[in-house]
């Protein structure tokens, strides 16, 4: 599902250059569970965004599902993005004017869902995820948990082929953080293939194996339990 050779991305910044992948390959097939682990700086966001194409390398190949992302117009990368990749981030990032069920249906109206299915659709998500009875109330009405689970709710709705996770329990206690990796699990389960950045062991185990980044390099790769397509 994911390919990528010799990625390497530099940032320039006042005349400081900084070079935040170095030369990266790697292969991740689809309806894996894949963790990306690593000290702060070491390029695990920058991967993250250049595989969700919220940015782009400076050197290097990335093809998903058999098409090369960066020989893509932004407007293009733009289409594949709503199309086909999901974000859970650490922040939530829940739109604090709109209720549950209109957050959650926002991504649908994005692709021109007709209003009566993007509804339908929505709360069939909620109750996935167990949070139908919650779904006229606003973000600031609900845990930091319930938050997420909405959050994930949101990135799904689409029915993604690659989901992304940014730190997803990285403000949530470990009782909530657990039921998100759980969520996410059952996700894996059902089809989705899954890279995560966390700094939590107990969350990395979770995924099929787990990736570690140095210096923006794959110093090291754990299989944890094998992967069947």
């Amino acid at each position: 599902m994911i390919r990528i050779e010799h990625l390497t991305k530099i940032y320039f910044t006042d005349d400081v250059e900084t070079l935040a992948l170095n030369d990266v390959a790697l292969q991740i097939q689809q309806g894996e569970f894949v963790s990306i682990m690593g000290p702060s700086g070491c390029g695990k966001t920058t991967l993250l965004n250049i595989l969700g194409l919220l940015d782009l390398p400076s050197q290097g190949q990335y093809q998903l599902l058999n098409t090369d992302m960066v020989k893509l117009s932004e407007r293009q990368r733009a289409s594949f993005r709503k199309a086909n990749i999901g974000f859970v981030f650490q922040s939530f990032n829940l739109i604090e004017e709109l209720n549950v069920q209109e957050n959650v249906e926002l991504p649908l109206q994005y692709l021109g869902v007709r209003a009566n299915e993007r509804k339908q659709r929505a709360s069939e998500m909620l109750e996935k995820m167990n949070m139908m009875h919650r779904r006229f109330h606003y973000p600031a009405q609900l845990s930091g948990g319930q938050q997420q689970r909405v959050a994930v709710a949101r990135a799904v709705v689409t029915q993604p082929r690659l989901l992304l996770a940014d730190e997803p329990t990285g403000n949530l206690d470990s009782q909530h953080g657990d039921e998100v990796m759980r969520l996410l699990t059952d996700l894996n389960e059902d089809g989705a293939t899954i890279v995560m950045v966390t700094h939590a062991a107990r969350n990395a185990d979770y995924g099929h194996r787990i990736l570690r980044l140095m210096d923006g390099r794959i110093v090291a790769e754990n299989k944890l339990r094998s992967y069947h397509d």
